[in-house]
């Protein structure tokens, strides 16, 4: 099993309704991304956060139950549901406006966390705004300090920079994180913003100094390098007709999550000594599973069988506000 943690919200999408502009409601939060699109690979996923008591929270659990996530961790609360609007530019990287003070989804405390995780749950996955609104991140930080060296720690940190007040202070707070990890996934933008004209592979031995294993950088266009003791590789995106790229890096992590699971390489030794060459199947896998998610709108990942080929998928529903 894969415990994924952090935030669950609602992503609005632009979109044409009627005769006129409106937007799409989808289930979002990057992590609760992983959790549905580990679900739809078929690995065994629970999800840990919480959500609120309101017609969104109701969406965003029913959501997660429709697809298998394991919802023994999920909490629930009074508060409302965070609500992000998406914007999307050709060729930029999606840009969101937040509406999350005093939400559910940020209110995660010690006493919603399990007592313990049972012995099958290999990989504990976090990352995202989680990591950046109290009380979640500090209740996150405690959980991954009793867990690390139990179970891989694995992380995408996925920075919003419109969101952070003082940047030292989240870099800081990010190579803790850093150095809690077992894998580490971002992207280029991520790492651009945390540190400004630094090359990538400094990047990645910086965190791999710090203490991760494996790092993985997403490049979009130019798609995806990967970093271990063993050496490096890259590999091309996969092209495809791109309607937007929202949960795009969240269904990446999953595929590679999913791929690593799948070949039992869920330890930390494991991560360790993965050859290049096993890393560059891993990092293929993952990016099928991102370009399926590009050609639909909002984060809305592809099954198992439409990974291999065989899928069909219908579209989401408008609503004009």
């Amino acid at each position: 099993m894969i415990v994924v943690c952090g935030e669950a919200l609602v992503d609005f999408t632009p979109a044409v309704c009627g005769d006129g502009p409106g937007y799409v409601p989808h289930p979002g939060g990057s992590p609760y991304n992983v959790a549905v699109a580990l679900a739809r690979l078929e690995v065994p996923v629970a999800f840990l956060g919480r959500v609120s008591s309101d017609a969104f929270g109701r969406v965003l659990r029913e959501h997660l139950a429709r697809n298998g996530v394991d919802l023994r961790y999920l909490r629930e609360g009074a508060e409302p549901t965070t609500l992000a609007f998406v914007h999307q530019a050709r060729g930029a990287e999606p840009e969101f406006s937040f509406y999350g003070e005093g939400t559910a989804d940020r209110l995660l405390t010690q006493a919603d966390l399990p007592r313990a995780l049972p012995p099958e749950a290999a990989v504990l996955h976090v990352g995202s705004l989680s990591l950046l609104w109290e009380p979640s991140a500090s209740t996150l930080e405690s959980l991954v300090a009793r867990e690390r060296g139990r179970r891989v720690v694995s992380l995408d940190p996925n920075v919003r920079p419109a969101l952070v007040r003082d940047w030292g202070a989240y870099r800081r707070r990010v190579e803790a994180w850093v150095a809690s990890a077992d894998l580490v996934k971002a992207s280029r933008a991520d790492a651009a913003w945390l540190y400004p004209g630094e090359p990538l592979d400094r990047v990645a031995r910086r965190w791999h100094d710090l203490g991760a294993a494996v790092i993985v950088l997403t490049l979009g266009e130019e798609g995806a390098w990967g970093w271990t003791g063993e050496g490096s590789v890259s590999v091309p995106a996969i092209p495809v007709e791109v309607v937007d790229t929202v949960g795009a890096g969240d269904a990446f992590t999953a595929g590679l999550l999913a791929w690593l699971w799948r070949r039992g390489r869920t330890g930390r030794a494991d991560l360790a000594a993965l050859p290049a060459g096993a890393l560059g199947e891993a990092l293929h896998y993952a990016s099928r599973v991102a370009a399926l998610t590009c050609t639909r709108a909002g984060a809305d990942p592809p099954r198992r069988e439409e990974v291999e080929g065989r899928g069909r998928h219908g579209g989401p529903t408008c609503v004009r506000i």
